[in-house]
């Protein structure tokens, strides 16, 4: 591996990531076209997962592409969906030379992408950063080889670890830069998520704001009765997708009403009188999600956490204190030792005005 192929790879992968919260259920995938030095494409997946990276890299490049080197961070495709396959498209335009990151593990390409170009002649150099590229295609790998969204919990809290005063205020623990931060977040992952809790005591939107994005999350609520608040966010049903997860004994009157604004409706069974979080994740995944940023509460995140689907904690922490009295940002979780509480590295920190962002991962993680 050299120096150069180490170099447009890492570029390769910084378009890549322009993608992720907008190309599901494909990967983010970016694409450098370069010769003799020279970069003569650039391309990354685009929102709704078409075109793909290569086909927007060929079509910069055009004629030019003959006789050069693609830099691809994920195996091109093999297989004919909407549009033809990328393997076969980087052969018509006369690349010479394949540098990819990770072989895709969908069972329609895992491997025969590379076949195609080496078929065609074309030398293929594979692995360049991979283990940069798995971290970036976490979400697209869980899901092919667990069938549920990688999942980052986020939690905003006092320094003593506190989402709320006893009375339940909570607006606002962290200064704007944090809040700011957040929507970040949210804009790079697929989906928002929160249990009811929090939808019944915020009322919230789950939408990105002040970014200037035009392709919003989808915004995901496990109630199980449907008992949700009818303000802002029953109005703002227009502006983001809305997935309401519910239990079998939700209310039918319930049901018509967000069905008729709609939001689309999901039952999911019940586990221990809670919807079944790994049955959440897996439905998640089934309907193309590969990035969920769970938002809380408590009690839902505790759910998360102790059936063992949290892959990233975020946690953002203010300096304030609430005390002994104000609401855990964690809700019960049983244990009965230490050596059984689920433990994660940390991987990231950052200040954000006067509040510290954390980045953690989770130790024997799912795929990444």
């Amino acid at each position: 591996m050299s120096d150069t192929d180490r170099r447009y790879m890492a570029l390769a992968l910084t378009l890549a990531r322009r993608g992720l919260g907008n190309v599901w259920p494909n990967p983010a995938v970016g694409c450098v076209i370069v010769q003799n030095g020279r970069i003569l494409g650039r391309g990354w997946t685009q929102p709704g997962g078409r075109p793909h990276a290569e086909r927007m890299a060929l079509d910069q490049a055009g004629a030019t592409a003959r006789g050069a080197t693609a830099y691809v961070t994920l195996e091109p495709c093999a297989h004919h969906g909407r549009t033809p396959p990328c393997a076969e498209a980087l052969v018509a335009a006369g690349i010479t030379r394949v540098v990819s990151a990770l072989t895709d593990p969908d069972l329609r390409v895992s491997g025969r992408g590379h076949a195609i170009l080496r078929a065609a002649g074309i030398a293929v150099a594979e692995a360049v950063l991979e283990p940069e590229a798995r971290a970036l295609q976490q979400g697209f790998l869980t899901r092919v080889a667990l069938g549920r969204p990688m999942l980052t919990l986020k939690l905003a809290s006092s320094f003593d670890g506190r989402i709320a005063t006893a009375s339940g205020e909570s607006r606002w623990i962290t200064g704007p830069q944090a809040r700011a931060r957040v929507h970040a977040l949210r804009a790079s992952h697929d989906a928002v998520l929160v249990g009811a809790g929090t939808a019944r005591a915020d009322d919230p939107q789950l939408t990105v704001r002040g970014l200037g994005i035009s392709r919003q999350p989808v915004r995901v609520i496990a109630a199980r009765y449907l008992d949700l608040p009818r303000g802002r966010l029953a109005a703002s049903v227009p502006e983001a997708p809305l997935w309401l997860a519910h239990g079998a004994d939700a209310p039918p009157d319930a049901r018509a009403f967000w069905r008729d604004l709609g939001a689309d409706l999901l039952e999911i069974p019940q586990e221990n009188q809670r919807l079944d979080p790994a049955f959440l994740l897996q439905t998640l995944g089934s309907k193309g999600l590969t990035r969920v940023f769970c938002e809380g509460g408590g009690q839902f995140a505790a759910s998360l956490l102790g059936a063992g689907l949290v892959d990233h904690l975020i946690g953002v922490t203010a300096g304030v204190i609430l005390g002994a009295d104000a609401r855990p940002g964690i809700g019960a979780l049983g244990l009965g030792a230490l050596a059984t509480a689920p433990r994660f590295a940390l991987s990231a920190t950052e200040t954000l005005g006067g509040d510290v962002l954390h980045h953690w991962t989770r130790i024997q993680s799912a795929p990444a």
